[in-house]
């Protein structure tokens, strides 16, 4: 990054470090990346580095260096925004401070550079060093007018808070109140970015309490702002959105159950009846496939979640047999088993209950003693498959073939030790002749 300063710097550009990477190395934190702004134009930029790339009308060139891809941006004024999102045109600037001047928030409108021929200086004209002592998110000039410009910032505003743990001053509060509606105008894309970052903070809560608080939650999830006043017999004085939020904060820091975790009782405005939510969970699923999609989530990430969902409720006993722990496998998936377990403990937690209730602690022992000794869950862990049972007992293939196929694993999931060809093809004949289907043995 510095040998980017010192060419921009020795062809006679002012340049600057900038942004959330400047914000984060004075926290104390890693950067994710870096990036510059400068008063070059972009054709400028590409001449002081060849190799670099233009494909955008933001007046930002990307430059790859070192295996790393840095963005160097020329100064920019503020312009109209009629979207509510982007600039109705791109206008270049003339200094750093009008370049600071345009950005959404203090902690991110300060710069590091220097102009030709000077000294590198740091560059703070809206007091972003004071509100980062203070741990204050704070609009930069009016905050309204912010807002106004890129809606954006209001999503962007709960996620800093959550993931920087700050407050957000009074007044920008205030102004994403006054403006919450506006967020209809932020793409799916977008406002999963923000969730997922949201998401994956030490305490998600901040940022969800914001939302809801803000009235950004009633416009990006109205699914989940039904949950507020909701009441339901879990911590006293606490309602469902409560539950929820202490949910998401128990859960680990893995994509899915996060997500789960956030969505894990969206079904339960809509089935309450007589004190009782009857059936949540699978309206839940289809709420929470329909609320990723809606956001353009993958769709490996849409079922994942869902099927998470749909599964939270399981309710082990002791009494279960190995056979029955092995069943819970082969419903649930070997791959989502212990996301399912975790989203359970966190549900726990947001319930007011120890992690491990209802058994889980000790249902995770056997899941993992199962796992490793290898216990046939599915079909294509058989010592048979169709081809056998056709070649071996004549049978064509077809529905009759797959229900003996599936009748046979449900036997080895009871009873392991069957698991041996001539065993199984013995009670494959056994099962064909119970069944009238003696024409189709082999002679």
């Amino acid at each position: 990054m510095a040998d980017l300063l010192e060419t921009l710097w020795a062809g006679g550009q002012a340049a600057y470090v900038v942004g959330g990477c400047l914000r984060d190395a004075l926290l104390g934190r890693e950067a994710a990346d870096w990036d510059l702004t400068t008063d070059a134009r972009p054709e400028r930029v590409q001449a002081l580095f060849p190799r670099s790339i233009y494909e955008n009308r933001f007046g930002t060139v990307v430059v790859r260096h070192h295996g790393a891809q840095y963005e160097i941006t020329a100064f920019r004024r503020d312009v109209s925004y009629t979207d509510f999102r982007h600039p109705d045109a791109v206008v270049f600037g003339d200094s750093i401070e009008e370049d600071l001047a345009r950005r959404d928030f203090t902690v991110n409108a300060m710069a590091w550079g220097a102009e030709p021929g000077c000294e590198p200086t740091f560059v703070d004209p809206c007091g972003g060093q004071a509100d980062l002592a203070r741990r204050m998110l704070r609009a930069v000039g009016d905050p309204d007018e912010r807002f106004r410009e890129d809606a954006l910032r209001m999503a962007r505003a709960v996620r800093l808070a959550a993931t920087l743990e700050f407050e957000v001053e009074p007044e920008t509060l205030a102004a994403i109140g006054r403006s919450a509606d506006l967020a209809g105008h932020i793409s799916g894309e977008r406002v999963m970015s923000e969730l997922l970052k949201l998401l994956w903070a030490s305490r998600p809560s901040i940022g969800l309490r914001l939302m809801a608080d803000s009235g950004l939650l009633a416009v990006l999830a109205p699914e989940l702002e039904r949950q507020r006043g909701l009441a339901q017999n879990k911590i006293e004085g606490e309602d469902l959105w409560d539950h929820t939020v202490r949910t998401v904060d128990a859960a680990p820091r893995r994509q899915i159950v996060r997500l789960a975790s956030l969505l894990h009782d969206v079904g339960k405005p809509d089935t309450l009846a007589d004190g009782h939510f009857h059936g949540h969970e699978a309206v839940g699923a289809v709420m929470a496939r329909d609320f990723l999609a809606r956001l353009h989530a993958p769709r490996v990430l849409q079922e994942r979640v869902a099927h998470l969902v749909l599964n939270h409720m399981f309710s082990y006993q002791r009494t279960w047999s190995d056979a029955a722990v092995r069943r819970f496998i082969r419903k649930v998936g070997p791959g989502c088993v212990d996301d399912l377990l975790a989203l359970r403990a966190a549900d726990n937690l947001g319930s007011g209950q120890p992690p491990d209730a209802g058994g889980l602690t000790e249902l995770a022992t056997r899941i993992a003693t199962e796992l490793t000794g290898h216990a046939v869950l599915g079909r294509h862990q058989l010592a048979i498959n169709g081809s056998d049972l056709k070649s071996e007992l004549g049978l064509p293939q077809g529905r009759e073939l797959g229900r003996l196929i599936d009748d046979l694993t449900e036997r080895v999931i009871a009873e392991p030790a069957l698991n041996d060809r001539a065993i199984l093809l013995d009670l494959a004949r056994q099962a064909v002749t119970e069944r009238g289907l003696v024409e189709n043995l082999n002679s």
